[in-house]
């Protein structure tokens, strides 16, 4: 009893190392905040004025029921999931190369893998139909259907492609924030427009979730651009057209350079001429821009894999940061900070 008990958490623990549990918690956690911590506290600062019939004017408040927003956080991270298990199933002569070791092919067989890649699929997709239906745009649940479809021919095919593999992850790590104010955003509308006497202004709020998004776009972009020159060599031992086997390293770490700057001044510049108070200052300087000072000296000094995957993991790291700002962000709009 006790070896079959041992065997089985074996196997789970390698399951959940295949689907990348940190990663899908990240998901978890992105939605949630992006939905209570900035969506939410800035509806309650906008006034609203509804007709006699419904009421008398007050603030705006979220309109998804939350078991409906737990079936689209259900959908997005289970095609994630999907997607993680082919690409280690498409990976595994590289990876044999690059780390030693694989869960494809080994621990989990082949076969098993893609019995997972169809499962998750299937399940996340019936739950992105589900929620598209509740909101009243069933075929908005194609979009979960492409997303497997994008997620598989990048494992078997664009992320061999020079940058495209790399920018497909970024938009879609960046879609993320936009996805959770698209579902939000369709149930306000139709309440707010049938029963507010004006219809409320929702600028402020896709320019706070669009800032998001960038900011994802842009430090996974760099990531995954890190993890490829770390993965030099499996990738041109297989004659994958990453970044750094087309131009050669040292150009990719410039490329990562230039775009940790650029993340760098846009985060600044945003601060300057948008937000302009004193906590997110110190916090983005502290929680976001001296690391990432860091990761450039690590990239541009690194001469090892061990280097670059520091550089990796802190990145990662940066990432966690900028979305735990939103904590930050609801903090400072409730207690009128700004």
């Amino acid at each position: 009893m006790d070896g079959s008990r041992g065997i089985y958490m074996v196997i789970m623990k390698d399951f959940l190392k295949l689907i990348r549990w940190p990663n899908l918690l990240i998901i978890v956690i992105t939605m949630i905040l992006m939905r209570y911590a900035v969506i939410g506290t800035l509806l309650s600062k906008i006034n609203v004025t509804l007709y006699p019939i419904v009421g008398t004017g007050k603030t705006m408040t979220l309109q998804l029921p939350w078991y409906d927003f737990a079936f689209l956080v259900a959908a997005t991270v289970l095609i994630t999931a999907a997607g993680y298990v082919i690409n280690d199933y498409f990976d595994i002569r590289t990876d044999l190369i690059n780390r030693g070791k694989v869960i494809v092919g080994t621990s989990v067989p082949r076969k098993k893998a893609l019995f997972w890649h169809n499962l998750l699929n299937i399940v996340g997709v019936a739950c992105g139909f589900y929620v598209s239906y509740r909101i009243g745009l069933f075929w908005a649940g194609l979009m979960f259907l492409m997303v497997t479809g994008i997620f598989y021919f990048y494992s078997a095919t664009y992320k061999r492609q020079f940058l495209l593999g790399n920018l497909i992850v970024a938009i879609l790590t960046g879609l993320v924030p936009v996805l959770v104010l698209y579902y939000e955003w369709i149930p306000l509308r139709n309440y707010y427009a049938i029963n507010a006497v004006r219809m409320p202004d929702f600028r402020l709020i896709i320019w706070w979730i669009g800032g998001f998004s960038l900011f994802a776009f842009l430090t996974t972009l760099s990531r995954e651009i890190i993890k490829d020159i770390e993965d030099f060599k499996g990738d041109r031992a297989f004659g994958r057209n990453t970044l750094p086997v087309v131009l050669g390293t040292n150009t990719s770490k410039a490329v990562v350079t230039a775009l940790i700057s650029i993340t760098l001044i846009l985060i600044y510049l945003i601060w300057y001429l948008f937000i302009n108070d004193i906590i997110t200052f110190f916090y983005i300087t502290i929680a976001v821009s001296l690391p990432l000072c860091y990761i450039i000296y690590l990239v541009l000094v690194s001469r090892t894999g061990k280097e670059l995957h520091r550089a990796s993991n802190l990145m990662k790291l940066v990432m966690i940061t900028g979305l735990l700002y939103s904590v930050v962000v609801k903090i400072i709009v409730s207690n009128n900070l700004y």
